[in-house]
C-alpha cells in the first residue's frame, strides 16, 4: 500500500513542482518600466508665431499659393507656439544642413534626458544590459548607440539594438523587442531611446505633400528605462500588459503614402500621400482586431456578439431594403469597458479626431492628445510619451488603471500596446512649468490673425502693411 502511495505521490509532486516552476518563470518575464524622461529643449529653439513668418518669408521657393496653403495647414493643425526645432533652424542653415547638425540635435537630447533618467532612478550606465536606440530618418556611423555607449562608458558586453526608418510608431516596436528580450533573459535592464532628427529633413522645396511635414515635426525625445527584475516591480511605474504590431508595407498604397524622397527639383523632404487616411484607418482597424481580445473583458466581448449576430440576421431578412450609409467609422466595441486611459499618437488635428470618432472617446479622452499637439507638437515616435506625462502631470494615472497607447507609422505600421499602472503616478515631469494653463480656453492659433492678410492680396511682397519683421 505504501508503495502505491508513493508512485502516486511522486508524480503529483513532480507536476505541482513543474507548475510552480513555470508560474515563477512568467513572473520573470514582466516588463516593468521603472521610469522615463521626456526632453524639452532650451527656449531659444521655440518656434514662436514671429519667427514662423521669417522661416516662411526666406523659403525663397514658396510663392503666394503656398502661402496661403501653409497658412490653411498650420491654423488647422493643432499646434501652438511653443513647439521646438532644431538649432540649425534658428541660424538660417535649414537649406543647407551638415551631418554635425544632426548629431548635435540628438546628443544635445542624449546627454540631457538620459542623464536625468538614469540621476533619479538612481542607475549606473553600467548597470546596463540593454540598449535600444530608434531615430528613424539619421543612420551614422559609429551609430548613435555607439555614442551613447561611449559617452556614458557602457559595459562592454551590452545588448545594443539600433533601428531606423521604423517612422512615428518606432517607440512601440522598440518595446516589442525589449519585450522578447525580457521573455528569454532574466534579471535585466534596459534603456530604450526614441526621437527623430529634423536637422536634415526640414524641406526648403514648394511641394504641398512635402511642405506639411515642416507644419506638423517637432524636435523632442524620451529615454525610458525597464526592467523584467522582480525585487524592482515595487518600483515600477508600469507593467505591459500586451503589444500588437500591424504592418501594411505589403499593399502599395499604404507602403507609399508615407516616405522620404526628393522633389523635383532635388531637394530632400517627407512626403505624405493622400493615400494615407485610407491607408492608416485599415491598418487601425486590423490592429483593433487582433488586440481588442485580449484587452477587452469577456462581457464586452459577447455583448459584441449578440448585437452583430441581430444585425446580421436582420440584415437578411431586409434584404431588399436600402439604407442610406452614414459615413460613421465608429467601432461596435466599446473600448472603455477595458480602458481608463487613451494615449493617443499625436500625428495631428485630424489623426486624433479620426480616433477619437472610431472609439466613440469623449474629449476627456482626447484632451491629453490635444494638448501634447498643441504645447510639443508631433514628435514622431516620442510623441506617446509627452502624451503619458500629461496624463500623469494632472494625476489621472492611478494604481490598477489601464492605459491604451496607439501609434501609426510609415511603411505602413499601426502598433498599439496596454499597460497596467502599478501606483498612484504625478512625479515632476516635461509638463511642470506649464502643465496648469492647460487646457486653455482655447487652443485657436494667432497664425490667422498675424497672417491672415495673405488670403486678401495677389502678391504679399506688395502688401502695404507688411509687418516689420517680415520686410
Amino acid at each position: 500500500m505504501e508503495l502505491i502511495y508513493l508512485l502516486y505521490l511522486v508524480p503529483t509532486l513532480y507536476a505541482c513542482f513543474l507548475i510552480w516552476k513555470m508560474l515563477d518563470e512568467r513572473r520573470d518575464r514582466e516588463c516593468y518600466i521603472l521610469n522615463y524622461q521626456c526632453y524639452k529643449p532650451p527656449n531659444d529653439r521655440m518656434l514662436g508665431t514671429e519667427f514662423c513668418g521669417k522661416l516662411i518669408r526666406r523659403t525663397e521657393n514658396l510663392g503666394p499659393s503656398e502661402y496661403r496653403f501653409l497658412l490653411k495647414a498650420i491654423v488647422s493643425s493643432g499646434i501652438g507656439e511653443q513647439t521646438y526645432a532644431p538649432r540649425n533652424i534658428f541660424e538660417g542653415r535649414e537649406a543647407t544642413p551638415t551631418l554635425r547638425d544632426s548629431i548635435g540635435e540628438m546628443e544635445e537630447f542624449f546627454h540631457d534626458s538620459i542623464g536625468k533618467l538614469l540621476a533619479k532612478s538612481n542607475v549606473s550606465p553600467s548597470e546596463i544590459d540593454v540598449l535600444v536606440v530608434n531615430i528613424s530618418m539619421l543612420a551614422t556611423v559609429p551609430s548613435l548607440s555607439s555614442r551613447i555607449i561611449n559617452h556614458y562608458k557602457m559595459r562592454h558586453d551590452v545588448k545594443v539594438y539600433n533601428l531606423t526608418g521604423m517612422g512615428c510608431s518606432a517607440s512601440l516596436i522598440s518595446m516589442d523587442i525589449v519585450k522578447c528580450i525580457f521573455k528569454t533573459q532574466r534579471n535585466k535592464l534596459a534603456l530604450l531611446i526614441t526621437s527623430e532628427s529634423l536637422s536634415p529633413n526640414w524641406y526648403t522645396g514648394s511641394d504641398r505633400s512635402m511642405i506639411l511635414a515642416n507644419c506638423l515635426f517637432r524636435s523632442g525625445g524620451c529615454a525610458i528605462l525597464l526592467t523584467n527584475k522582480r525585487s524592482l516591480k515595487d518600483k515600477a511605474m508600469l507593467r505591459l500588459k500586451c503589444l500588437v504590431r500591424t504592418h501594411h508595407g505589403a499593399r502599395e498604397e499604404a507602403y507609399g503614402c508615407c516616405t522620404q524622397q526628393e522633389d523635383d527639383q532635388g531637394r530632400l523632404g517627407f512626403h505624405l500621400g493622400k493615400t494615407l487616411p485610407k491607408a492608416a484607418t485599415r491598418a487601425f482597424v486590423d490592429n483593433l482586431r487582433v488586440i481588442a481580445p485580449k484587452i477587452l473583458p469577456i462581457r464586452e466581448l459577447l455583448r459584441f456578439l449578440f448585437v452583430s449576430t441581430i444585425k446580421k440576421i436582420n440584415k437578411s431578412s431586409n434584404a431588399p431594403k436600402s439604407v442610406a450609409s452614414t459615413g460613421a467609422t465608429k467601432s461596435p466595441l466599446n473600448f472603455r469597458t477595458g480602458v481608463d486611459h487613451f494615449c493617443l499618437h499625436t500625428g495631428g488635428k485630424a489623426v486624433i479626431d479620426g480616433i477619437g470618432m472610431s472609439l466613440d472617446l469623449s474629449e476627456y479622452d482626447l484632451e491629453p492628445a490635444r494638448m501634447t499637439l498643441h504645447r510639443f507638437g508631433n514628435t514622431s515616435a516620442s510623441s506617446l510619451w509627452y502624451v503619458l506625462s500629461y496624463m500623469e502631470a494632472k494625476k489621472r494615472l492611478k494604481k490598477g488603471d489601464t492605459v491604451f497607447m496607439i501609434s501609426f507609422g510609415a511603411g505602413f505600421k499601426c502598433n498599439s500596446c496596454l499597460w497596467e499602472v502599478m501606483k498612484d503616478l504625478g512625479e515632476a515631469n516635461v509638463w511642470d512649468d506649464c502643465i496648469d494653463e492647460y487646457p486653455p480656453e482655447s487652443l485657436a492659433n494667432p497664425f490667422m490673425e498675424a497672417y491672415g492678410w495673405i488670403n486678401e492680396v495677389d502678391d504679399p511682397y506688395t502688401y502695404e502693411h507688411l509687418p516689420e519683421f517680415l520686410k
